[in-house]
């Protein structure tokens, strides 16, 4: 297994690790009577019966120990593939998922992937950390049990890179963050706007790539979700966020849900860390959820451009229609 540059696109790519993880034959390996005897990296609360876990991933993309070893192979480039992949066991209860904890689980929840992030990223070797989730069988979900992921990586994925060199862009002409700005505008026309509480909304994007995709994403610019500003209620976000996903039920029960925060900052070398500048006043952290729903799409027929049937607008008119309780 190793990692592989494009150079034509600069992605780095996972090579030689296989597409699905054996399943367990005696159980859920994320059920407690199975989990508790794996070592934890963070249990929440930290003492007693816990509510949120964390533990290596059985079958890891990114391994912990060793240096990358950036090598040539004539024009390419390869390295090893050293980081860091972690689960987040949700909650204990094997059939209950994130959409249907209460607001003070899931902002436990938030809690443990900001420790995981606040900690992977003292370690200089990783460039990024990345939360994600991915429910349901269409969107590559593991295990039937509610849980999330958390990869540290020597690189900045490539989206993530598009985002930094537009975010530094706008910045530069402007003086402004480019989504303070979106959300602003979203607020102020009112089309694209699903639900808000406290200091955070959530907004069909104006360009969706596909029907349904949801950014939540808060008022106050801050470009860590690690790091909440004084004064920040993150309990707002976790009513928020269950709000949305129980009304994505109802169009589709399967997604993607990334947490889009800033690279690490300690991490100086290499042609990223010139955007460092800048970062902390233009960059500004965001959660995308991307719906699989089951229809036809042209999207993967033409890649690299999206193709969504369903207007942002329409969605967000939708969505706003939906009752998450009922």
């Amino acid at each position: 297994m190793e990692l592989r540059k494009d150079p034509i696109t600069r992605s780095w790519v996972v090579v030689g690790h296989r597409e699905e993880t054996q399943g367990a034959a005696d159980g859920c390996p994320l059920d407690p009577a199975r989990a508790d005897v794996q070592p934890a990296l963070l249990q929440l609360p930290p003492s007693g019966a816990w509510q949120v876990r964390v533990q290596p991933h059985p079958d890891p993309l990114y391994r912990i120990e060793g240096e990358p070893g950036r090598q040539a192979d004539g024009i390419y480039d390869r390295m090893r593939p050293v980081g860091a992949h972690e689960v987040i066991i949700e909650t204990p209860e094997h059939n209950r998922n994130l959409a249907h904890l209460s607001d003070e689980q899931i902002l436990t929840v938030f809690d443990a992937w900001a420790h995981r992030l606040h900690d992977l990223k003292r370690d200089i070797r990783f460039k990024y950390v990345a939360v994600f989730k991915n429910q349901g069988a269409l969107a590559g979900e593991e295990w039937p049990h509610a849980h999330s992921q958390v990869t540290a990586t020597t690189f900045v994925p490539r989206r993530i890179v598009y985002e930094l060199r537009a975010a530094r862009d706008w910045f530069a002409e402007k003086e402004r963050c480019v989504f303070c700005d979106i959300v602003r505008q979203e607020e102020r026309q009112g089309k694209r706007l699903v639900d808000s509480q406290g200091d955070y909304v959530a907004l069909c994007p104006y360009a969706s790539r596909v029907p349904y995709e949801v950014w939540l994403i808060g008022r106050q610019h801050n470009h860590l979700f690690e790091q909440p500003k004084p004064g920040a209620v993150r309990r707002h976000l976790a009513g928020l966020l269950g709000r949305v996903l129980r009304r994505l039920e109802k169009i589709s029960p399967e997604y993607h849900m990334v947490v889009h925060t800033s690279p690490n900052l300690l991490s100086t070398k290499g042609e990223m860390s010139a955007y460092w500048a800048t970062i902390a006043e233009d960059y500004h952290w965001h959660i995308e959820i991307m719906p699989i729903v089951h229809t036809r799409s042209k999207s993967y027929s033409i890649k690299e451009v999206y193709f969504n049937a369903t207007m942002p607008e329409q969605a967000a008119e939708r969505l706003r229609q939906l009752d998450p309780d009922s």
